[in-house]
């Protein structure tokens, strides 16, 4: 019987398009506009200035505490200005914006394609050489992941689980990245083994991607400690807690962290960047993006260098359907609508979606009959119903009491609810509210 998670979870249409679709390279944008915070933590500081030339590669921004990330110019050119610009929150955030002319790379990225397997830097070097190259959390959370590997005094970790479930429906980037490198990602998970000094590496994968499973059970025959495990297929099993529940079967407490009850969780893409930061000394400035929708012309996935245009990325799929309704930024259960076409990619960009106009529309709003299929669905056990009235009320004490930070916003009490109400929107705005208040107290 296959392994899952045990409380809630809904079977959204999977809508995998671009599963076939084999990793493209973007072509290069005319400019880039890459943000100084696209991470978890605070803000980077940048290095530049209107009128420097920088290369790819080239640290332009730098972190501003242990939990930040530096920023690295995907392109060679010349910084035109550091403005304010619209990015997918629907905010105006800093950038760095540069025009691209040639494509010249720092002398110190070595971008040969041959494997590099011997790992020759110790734990707390690699550790460093993550920082610098400034790689977060791929799966969407964007968590600076030398902050992951930093276990504090009188934790121990004894197993690393990797992602590689993608359940977010529609998103097929990770896929992708299982099939063709795959061991370069095995050697990534290899040093992230040795980081945080464990034998044990576990690739959780849903039962869907049954090539990703053969490909890679036929390769771990060459590396030691790490196992392959099929997954049932439930949303959302990608949750970093619903997927050590399924694993190693490890509740991860109120409040608490993977940490706490011995794991580490790293997504499959974030891997494959710590490979390439560690044996190629390249620093995370391109991603691969998923371009899908049930009327896009060509469903892809590109690498993409940060910074590019999301328009750029709809062209090459084919260009926006006359259909089109909503353009989000994600998948259809954790993803946001943007309100423009021009807002660059970001290191947590994992895919792009196109809905039409039919699938765009929410359900018209009626009053909340208590069926508790909210509840039912709940994968940390809330109640959805509630939090989402707490939060209209303005009842911050008790939504903080009943549970609104362990909200992981994965969506399936909206998805599922008969009376079509907004429940994410209102627990999402909830935890927000919530959390000013704590950080207010430990100010």
């Amino acid at each position: 019987m296959l392994k899952t998670f045990t409380k809630g979870g809904v079977h959204p249409a999977e809508s995998k398009y671009s599963a076939d679709s084999p990793i493209e390279k973007l072509p290069l944008p005319k400019t880039v506009s890459i943000p100084i915070a696209q991470h978890i933590g605070a803000p980077s500081k940048p290095l530049v200035k209107k009128g420097d030339k920088v290369k790819v590669g080239d640290v332009i921004a730098e972190s501003a505490g242990f939990v930040s990330a530096n920023i690295h110019s995907s392109v060679s050119g010349t910084v035109t200005k550091i403005d304010n610009v619209l990015d997918s929150t629907g905010y105006r955030k800093p950038c760095i914006i540069i025009d691209v002319e040639e494509d010249e790379w720092n002398k110190d990225i070595d971008r040969s394609t041959d494997l590099k397997k011997e790992i020759s830097l110790m734990d707390k070097e690699i550790i460093q050489r993550i920082n610098q190259a400034g790689i977060v959390g791929l799966g969407g959370a964007t968590f600076p992941s030398h902050v992951k590997l930093s276990v504090p005094e009188g934790k121990k970790i004894d197993v690393l689980i990797i992602n590689g479930v993608e359940c977010e429906p529609y998103l097929t980037s990770d896929h992708r990245l299982m099939l063709e490198k795959a061991e370069e990602m095995l050697v990534g998970i290899q040093i992230l083994m040795k980081a945080l000094s464990v034998n044990r590496a576990i690739i959780g994968i849903e039962n869907n991607k049954q090539d990703a499973l053969e490909h890679l059970a036929g390769l771990i025959k060459n590396y030691p400690g790490i196992e392959v495990q099929a997954l049932k297929v439930k949303y959302p099993q990608g949750g970093e807690k619903q997927l050590i529940k399924a694993l190693i079967n490890r509740e991860v407490p109120s409040g608490g962290l993977p940490l706490d009850v011995g794991a580490v969780v790293h997504n499959v893409g974030t891997a494959y960047a710590v490979y390439e930061a560690i044996q190629k000394n390249k620093p995370l400035f391109e991603r691969v993006v998923t371009v899908t929708g049930q009327s896009v012309k060509k469903p892809s996935n590109f690498m993409v260098r940060i910074g590019t245009p999301v328009a750029d990325l709809i062209e090459a799929a084919g260009g926006l359907p006359e259909d089109a309704g909503k353009v989000i930024n994600g998948g259809p259960m954790m993803g946001k609508a943007l309100n423009s076409l021009d807002v660059p990619v970001i290191k947590g960009t994992s895919g792009i979606l196109i809905l039409p106009e039919k699938m765009a529309a929410r359900k018209p709003e009626s009053n909340c009959i208590r069926c508790a299929k909210c509840v039912s669905v709940c994968p940390q056990g809330l109640e959805p119903y509630l939090l989402n009235k707490l939060t209209q009320l303005e009842k911050n004490d008790i939504l903080e009491k009943d549970g609104v930070m362990d909200c992981i916003e994965c969506g399936s009490c909206a998805f599922t609810c008969p009376a079509g109400l907004p429940l994410l929107d209102y627990i999402r705005l909830g935890k927000s509210r919530v959390s000013r208040i704590i950080r207010s107290r430990k100010q």
